[in-house]
This record gives structure tokens, C-alpha cells and sequence, in this order.
């Protein structure tokens, strides 16, 4: 671990890029065509939880896991269709090249899979600032679960009080805090400033343009003094 490194963790589903309703309502659709109905705001209320976890939140525990996978293959199916859509939040670029640019490593630590945060790299276009990037395929378990964060700072070479998290719900908040980080909430996954900051949030932001516009204010700015 560089005892001088500094960083910033970033989400990515919601956070950086505009994803957490097009999840929703490929969830909703594939749990439809499994027999189970959901509704959207419940579904759009656990995005950002590993699949697992997810379907364990949504449906019944004593529910045939046995066609857990073919759900989760046809959220995937439903969801690709989206992937040349993607489009970033405002802002995202921006920001994670400001927080490059003080010096500070920039972190992907997301529960999307490996192809899956390949797709969302390409719609932010910053691969030139990023450090490192972490996904579900990385840790043993999921968010809220610290393993991504903690795999994440591992690879990265910070330590939880040179760093701070950068998330959009409130698993988000919940992984950061069981990692020992501080988290600063986005509001623009859907989730409510009032929410983040009951899980743990020590800053709310619309999304990430406000975020950077507030960026010598922010947990972000102490990192660097």
C-alpha cells in the first residue's frame, strides 16, 4: 500500500453513467417472463445490489433458485440492447478528470460484471484517468458487502482514510461505511438526498457536474488539504 496515495472510489451504474432505470425496467421485464411481479419503484429501489443479493431482496426465500440464473440471463439479454445507448451523467468525464488532475487515483469499484463495466468504460471515454477498475468478478460477494471497495483500494493502492466513495444509492453508502470510507451521495440514480444521508452519506449532490462545480467544498477537497 503507497502510504501517500490518495483516491476517490466511483461507482458506475447511476453514479457516472445513466443506467439505473434501463436496469429496472429490464428487471422488471425479466422477472415477468419468470412469473413474478414486481413492481418498477421496488425493483429500481435495489439497483445497485449484486444480482444475487437483488433477487434475494425481491422474491420470495422460498422461491425455485434453481431459475435464479435464467432470470438473471434474461435481465442481461433485455439490458444489452441498451448498451450502444449508454450515455454518462452530466458531468462524469469532468469530474474524474479534475480529480486526476489534483493528483488523486481515480477508482472504478462497480457490481456490474467484467463485459459489462467494459461497456460502461466506453461510454464515459476516460480510460486515460483511471487508475484501476474492480467488478463483481473480482470479489466474493456483492454490494452492500465491502469486498469490491476493499478489493478495489487493495489494487489501487489506497487505505480507507487516504479515500473517499462516490455512489448513488444506498448500497453504495452501506458498502462504504462496512469499508471504513466515507461516502459522498449522488442523487441522480433515483435515489433522494434524505435517503443517502439516513444510510451514511457525509455529502448529497445532484449528480456529478455539481459535484465537480463543488469540488473545493467537498470530502473530496480534504484529501488533498
Amino acid at each position: 500500500m503507497d502510504q501517500s496515495a490518495r483516491g476517490v472510489l466511483f461507482d458506475v451504474d447511476g453514479t457516472l453513467v445513466d443506467t439505473n432505470y434501463l436496469h429496472a425496467v429490464s428487471w422488471w421485464e425479466a422477472l415477468r417472463q419468470g412469473g413474478h411481479t414486481v413492481p418498477t419503484a421496488r425493483i429500481h429501489r435495489a439497483i445497485g445490489m449484486g444480482s444475487d443479493k437483488l433477487l434475494d431482496h425481491l422474491l420470495d426465500a422460498d422461491r425455485d433458485r434453481e431459475a435464479d440464473d435464467e432470470l438473471r440471463a434474461a435481465h442481461l439479454t433485455l439490458y444489452t440492447t441498451y448498451w450502444e445507448r449508454l450515455r454518462p451523467l452530466p458531468g462524469a468525464a469532468e469530474l474524474l478528470r479534475t480529480c486526476a488532475g489534483r493528483g488523486l487515483r481515480v477508482v472504478l469499484a462497480s457490481s456490474a460484471s467484467k463485459k459489462e463495466l467494459g461497456v460502461l468504460r466506453r461510454a464515459l471515454d476516460a480510460d486515460d484517468v483511471i487508475s484501476a477498475a474492480t467488478s463483481k468478478s473480482d470479489a466474493g460477494a456483492s454490494k452492500p458487502d465491502p469486498d469490491i471497495l476493499a478489493v478495489a483500494m487493495a489494487e489501487s493502492g489506497l487505505s480507507a482514510d487516504r479515500a473517499v466513495m462516490v455512489g448513488d444509492s444506498v448500497w453504495d453508502v452501506l458498502a462504504a461505511e462496512r469499508a471504513g470510507l466515507r461516502c459522498i451521495g449522488l442523487t441522480c440514480g433515483g435515489t433522494n438526498a434524505a435517503e443517502l444521508r439516513e444510510a451514511g452519506a457525509v455529502e448529497t449532490y445532484d449528480d456529478p457536474a455539481e459535484l465537480c462545480e463543488k469540488l473545493d467544498r467537498s470530502a473530496i477537497a480534504k484529501l488533498t488539504g
